[in-house]
């Protein structure tokens, strides 16, 4: 009774383990994208803006207020800079079941490295994505390929290997729901998004 309880426990924490939780976020356009909480997000760390505390309250409202515009301007840099990867192109689609960059892959990566070569203080998580098609651990390990093999184009360009991330999604993160061509196609992708 002991062991099968034991057991029980086991598994619980097993399955409670590889469950993946989501949150919702909403991005500068308003569009709500669901997105998972991992360590490797947590690993790479957030930046917290605030300003110390000060005892005189109008030091404190200065302080704040110039923290405030400082921390607008850098959003509006951010923002500037992530319509220009929009813009220039920030997905590459692959074929199915391959982690290989075709021509216009090839030449969307190619614009992208001429962006992060000109603006070397971004850095950028490139993340894998597969359809539906396949088991989860599959497409983790695909994903990984085809975020790599984005990584990899962009470092022979010359973009600094300290400033790219690769993270997989799997089929866990679709671009369009779906069970049909077009939408599995929309789904083979590796995405490029700002840090």
């Amino acid at each position: 009774m002991l062991q099968r309880l034991i057991a029980l426990f086991a598994v619980a924490f097993f399955v409670a383990a590889c469950e993946t939780a989501s949150q919702i976020t909403t991005d500068s356009a308003g569009d709500s994208t669901a997105s998972s909480s991992s360590s490797t997000a947590s690993a790479s760390g957030s930046s917290s803006s605030g300003s110390s505390g000060s005892s005189s309250t109008s030091s404190t409202s200065s302080s704040g207020s110039s923290s405030s515009s400082a921390s607008s301007s850098a959003a509006a840099g951010t923002d500037s800079a992530a319509d220009k990867l929009a813009s220039i192109g920030n997905t590459v689609y692959f074929s199915y079941d391959s982690a290989a960059l075709d021509g216009n892959s090839q030449a969307t990566l190619y614009r992208q490295a001429a962006f992060l070569n000109g603006n070397p203080s971004l850095t950028v998580t490139i993340e894998g994505h597969c359809d539906e098609r396949g088991t989860r651990e599959y497409n983790l390990a695909l994903g990984e390929r085809r975020a790599a093999a984005a990584r990899d184009y962009l470092l022979a360009q010359g973009v600094d290997p300290a400033r790219i991330k690769v993270i997989s999604y799997g089929k866990e993160r679709p671009a369009m729901a779906g069970s049909n061509e077009e939408s599995w196609a929309k789904n083979r992708r590796a995405a490029t998004v700002l840090n």
